[in-house]
C-alpha cells in the first residue's frame, strides 16, 4: 500500500506517517550506529541513543536506557525499554510493582468481589 498517496491531499501540512517497517541495515552499519548510540548515551544524550538503539534493535543498549529511566523513576518508560530489549529479568520486578499498585488502588476503591 502506498501510504504517501493516502496523504497527498495534505500537501504543505506537517504530517507524520508511522509504519512498522524497520530499515534495512547491514552488519557494519548496525555496528557503527550502535557505537554512535553508545557515545551519545555516555555523553548524556539519552534520547538520541534511544532512537538509534530502537532502530538497530540493540538489546543491551535498550536495557541500559531502561536502567537510566528506572534511575529517574520513570518506571513505565523503563518497562517499555526492557520489554523491547527483551530483558524480562529487569521487566518482571516493575510489572510486579505495578500489579501491587493496581491491587491497592482497587482495594481502596472497594472491590465488589470482596
Amino acid at each position: 500500500m502506498k501510504y504517501q498517496n493516502l496523504f497527498d491531499k495534505f500537501d504543505g501540512q506537517n504530517k507524520f506517517i508511522k509504519t512498522v517497517e524497520k530499515p534495512e541495515i547491514d552488519g557494519s552499519q548496525k555496528a557503527a550506529l550502535n557505537r554512535k548510540g553508545n557515545i551519545l548515551f555516555n555523553t548524556g544524550d539519552i534520547e538520541g541513543a534511544k532512537r538509534i538503539f530502537l532502530t538497530t534493535g540493540y538489546s543491551d543498549g535498550l536495557s541500559r536506557i531502561g536502567d537510566y529511566y528506572k534511575s529517574e523513576r520513570k518506571y513505565l518508560d523503563a518497562l517499555r525499554m526492557y520489554w523491547i530489549a527483551p530483558d524480562r529479568t529487569k521487566a518482571e520486578p516493575i510489572i510486579m510493582q505495578l500489579s501491587e499498585l493496581l491491587k491497592s488502588l482497587i482495594h481502596e476503591e472497594g472491590d465488589p468481589n470482596e
